[in-house]
C-alpha cells in the first residue's frame, strides 16, 4: 500500500472521536487477514464488578500469528471519566475475558478500543497475557492460573497527537505481510518513545544554551545579574525547559487559558501553542512578554479574588505555588530582558525526518504527554513524568565547567560516550521495575516487623504483591459471602482474595501505612519515594474495603507526601526534578482545579544537602524535641 493512503487510514481512525467503521478499516489493513466474528456482550455477560464502568463490549474479529491468538474488541464505557479513572479495571476486565472467564478458550492477547460516547478521545490498547505453563507426562498444559495481564495503550482522538502512533503503524500497514506477534508488541513499546524524545530534547537544550550564551556575551547588565546570582546558561536552559515541559503535562487538564466565565477544565489542551500563535494577546518577544509573566507572576500569584483571571493574558490561570515557578536563584526578571529569539520556540526549519519546525514547541507538539506514571502492568505509549527522571540522569551531570567536554562526547557519535560522561560525574537512574521490587520488599519487611507476628509473612507478601486485586471485586466478594452466611443465597463465584489474617488486622495495617516514614538519603529525581507512594496508596485503597475508611486517591497521595516521604540530595537539580514529579502525581487525580488546594510546599521535606556528613560537635539533640513539636504545624 502507498504511504499516503496508509497515512490517511491511520489519521481517519485516530484523529477524531471513536468511529467503529474507521477503526475496523484500520485494523483490517493493519492485520491483513482477520476473521470477522462479531458478537456483542452486555447485561449478564458483564461481571458484577465491571458493570459500574462497562456498558457493552463487542468482539469484531479474531487474528492468529506465530501460534498466538488475538481478539479484536470494542469496549463502550459508561462515561468519559471511566476512560481515565478505571484504567486498571479496564485491564482486569480484558484479562478476565482472555482467560476464558465464561468457559471460553483462553486467548493470548487482544487489541481493544476503549471509548465513551461523551468523550472526544479514546484509548487503543494491546493487552497480553502470560500464562503459566507446566509439563505433565511429557505433555505441555496451560494451567488455569495466569500472571497479571499487561496493557500498553495509545490515547488517541481529537485532543491527541498521533505522531508516535503513525510512526509505529505506518510500516505495518504498508507492508504486504501480516504482522508477527513481536511486530505488534514493538508497535506499543514505550521505551522507544522516551529514547526518541530525549535525543530531540537534548538537541533543544544544546541550542537553547547556545542562544543564551549569545545574549549573555552581548549584555553587560545580564552578565552582572547572572554572576551576582550564581546563574549559568547551562542551569538557566535546564530550568526553562523543565518549566515548559511541566506546562505540557499540565495543559492536558484544561486548566490553562480558560475563558473568564468558563469552568476549569474547559481550556485548550494546546494552550502553549495558542499562546505562541497570539490567540490570547499579541507580543514581540515570546519569552519576555509571555512566558516570564506566565511563570513568575500568573502561576505564582493567588488571584482567587478575581476568579483567577489574569489580565495580561486575558484568561484564567491557576495558582500553583509549590516553588517550581520561582525565578532561578531569584534573578530580577522584571529589570533584565532576556530576549530569546522566537525561532528558538517555533520556526519553519525542515527537519531531517522531513517535518517542518525544530523549535521547542514544534518538538513538544509532536508527542503525547500523560500525567499518569506508568506502572509495571499499565503503560501508556506517551511521555510520562518518569521522563523527568531520565532527563535528569542524562543532563544533570552537565555543568558550565564541563559543557565543552559533554559537547565533544555528544558530537563524537560513538556509542556509549554520553553514558560514560554521565557515569563519570556520578549520575545514575534506577529502572522502574527495580524500584517497584525494592518498594515492595521494603513494605513487606516493615509490616512484618511492626505487626509483631500477628500476620504471617506469607500473607503480607500476598497482600503487597497483589495490589492489582481491585477493591470493587473484593467489595462484591464480601457482600456475597455475607449473603451466603445469612442464607440469602447458596453459593457465589466471587471469593475474597485477601487472606483472613489481613482482614482481621486491616485497621492496624492501614494505620502502619499511614504512619510510615520513608527517607531516601540520595533521592535523585525521586524514583524511590514516588514508587513508595504508589504502593502505599494502592494498599490503603485495597484495605479500605475492610476498614470502612473511604479516602479518595488524591487525599491518600497528599497525606503520604505531607506526612511520610522525605529525601535529601546533594544536587539542587535533582531536588527540583523530584518536587516536580510529586506535584504531577497529585495533579493527575483531580479534574477540577476548584476542588484542590495549592500544591504543597516541599522545601522542608525534599532538601538539598549532604547526607554523608556526620553531626557537628556542637549538635544539640534536645533540639529534635522542639522540631517534632513544630513539625505538625509545617
Amino acid at each position: 500500500m502507498e504511504v499516503t493512503r496508509a497515512s490517511k487510514i491511520i489519521k481517519d481512525a485516530f484523529e477524531s472521536q471513536f468511529n467503529k467503521e474507521n477503526f475496523y478499516n484500520f485494523i483490517n489493513q493493519l492485520l491483513k487477514n482477520i476473521e470477522g466474528t462479531t458478537f456483542i456482550y452486555k447485561g449478564a455477560y458483564i461481571k458484577d464488578n465491571y458493570k459500574d464502568f462497562v456498558k457493552t463490549f463487542e468482539r469484531v474479529g479474531k487474528f492468529s500469528t506465530n501460534n498466538k491468538e488475538i481478539d479484536i474488541l470494542i469496549v463502550q464505557l459508561k462515561d468519559a471519566k471511566c476512560l481515565e479513572r478505571a484504567r486498571s479495571k479496564q485491564r482486569n476486565f480484558i484479562a478476565s475475558y482472555l482467560n476464558g472467564s465464561r468457559g471460553g478458550k483462553q486467548k493470548d492477547a487482544a487489541l481493544v478500543a476503549f471509548y465513551a460516547p461523551d468523550a472526544v478521545d479514546w484509548r487503543f490498547s494491546f493487552v497480553k497475557m502470560d500464562y503459566n505453563i507446566t509439563v505433565i507426562d511429557d505433555n505441555i498444559k496451560v494451567k488455569e492460573q495466569f500472571s497479571s495481564a499487561k496493557r500498553f495503550s495509545f490515547l488517541v482522538g481529537k485532543n491527541e497527537k498521533i505522531h508516535t502512533a503513525e510512526s509505529r503503524f505506518l510500516p505495518l500497514i504498508i507492508s504486504d505481510n501480516k504482522p508477527s506477534f513481536t511486530d505488534i508488541e514493538k508497535a506499543f513499546d514505550v521505551e522507544i518513545v522516551s529514547d526518541e524524545f530525549f535525543k530531540k530534547y537534548r538537541d533543544l537544550f544544546v541550542n537553547l544554551k547556545s542562544e543564551l550564551d549569545k545574549l549573555y556575551s552581548k549584555d553587560e547588565k545580564l552578565q552582572q545579574e547572572f554572576n551576582s546570582k550564581n546563574i549559568t546558561t547551562v542551569d538557566f536552559a535546564k530550568k526553562l525547559l523543565g518549566q515548559i515541559i511541566f506546562l505540557y503535562f499540565l495543559q492536558k487538564k484544561g486548566w490553562f487559558g480558560v475563558a473568564k466565565n468558563q469552568s476549569w477544565g474547559t481550556g485548550p489542551k494546546d494552550f502553549i501553542r495558542k499562546l505562541f500563535a497570539g490567540d490570547y494577546v499579541s507580543y514581540d518577544n515570546f519569552y519576555t512578554e509571555i512566558l516570564e509573566p506566565l511563570f513568575y507572576e500568573a502561576l505564582r500569584t493567588d488571584r482567587a479574588f478575581n476568579n483567577h483571571f489574569y489580565d495580561k493574558l486575558q484568561c484564567k490561570i491557576p495558582f500553583l505555588n509549590g516553588g517550581l515557578f520561582d525565578p532561578i536563584n531569584n534573578y530580577d526578571w522584571l529589570n533584565n530582558e532576556i530576549k530569546i529569539p522566537n525561532e528558538v520556540f517555533s520556526n519553519n526549519n525542515k527537519t531531517k525526518e522531513g517535518d517542518i519546525g525544530d523549535g521547542i514547541l514544534d518538538i513538544f507538539d509532536k508527542y503525547n504527554f500523560t500525567v499518569n506514571e506508568d506502572e509495571p502492568l499499565e503503560k501508556e505509549v506517551a511521555l510520562d513524568p518518569e521522563l523527568l527522571g531520565k532527563i535528569y540522569e542524562k543532563l544533570n551531570a552537565i555543568r558550565d565547567d564541563n559543557f565543552d567536554e559533554y559537547y565533544i562526547a555528544l558530537k563524537s557519535g560513538r556509542v556509549g560516550e554520553e553514558t560514560k560522561f554521565n557515569k563519570e560525574y556520578g549520575v545514575y537512574y534506577t529502572p522502574r521495575d527495580i524500584v517497584h521490587y525494592i518498594c515492595q520488599k521494603s513494605l513487606i519487611n516493615y509490616l512484618f516487623t511492626n505487626l509483631n507476628g500477628k500476620v504471617p509473612k506469607k500473607d503480607i507478601m500476598s497482600l503487597v504483591k497483589n495490589t492489582e486485586i481491585n477493591e470493587e471485586y473484593e467489595t462484591i466478594a464480601i457482600e456475597k459471602e455475607q449473603k451466603i452466611k445469612q442464607g440469602d443465597q447458596k453459593h457465589s463465584r466471587y471469593c475474597s482474595k485477601i487472606p483472613d489474617s489481613i482482614k482481621e488486622n486491616a485497621k492496624d495495617i492501614d494505620q502502619l501505612l499511614a504512619n510510615i516514614t520513608v527517607c531516601d538519603p540520595a533521592i535523585g529525581s525521586g524514583a524511590f519515594p514516588i514508587g513508595m507512594m504508589h504502593e502505599i496508596v494502592k494498599l490503603r485503597q485495597l484495605l479500605s474495603v475492610h476498614t470502612a475508611n473511604q479516602i479518595n486517591t488524591y487525599d491518600l497521595k497528599r497525606y503520604c507526601i505531607e506526612n511520610s516521604l522525605y529525601g535529601v540530595d546533594i544536587d539542587l537539580g535533582a531536588i527540583e526534578t523530584c518536587k516536580l514529579r510529586f506535584w504531577l502525581s497529585l495533579i493527575v487525580d483531580e479534574d477540577d482545579f476548584a476542588d484542590i488546594r495549592p500544591l504543597p510546599n516541599l522545601d522542608y521535606k525534599i532538601v538539598c544537602g549532604n547526607s554523608l556528613l556526620g553531626y557537628p560537635n556542637n549538635y544539640n539533640p534536645g533540639g529534635l524535641v522542639n522540631i517534632e513539636k513544630l513539625k505538625k504545624n509545617f
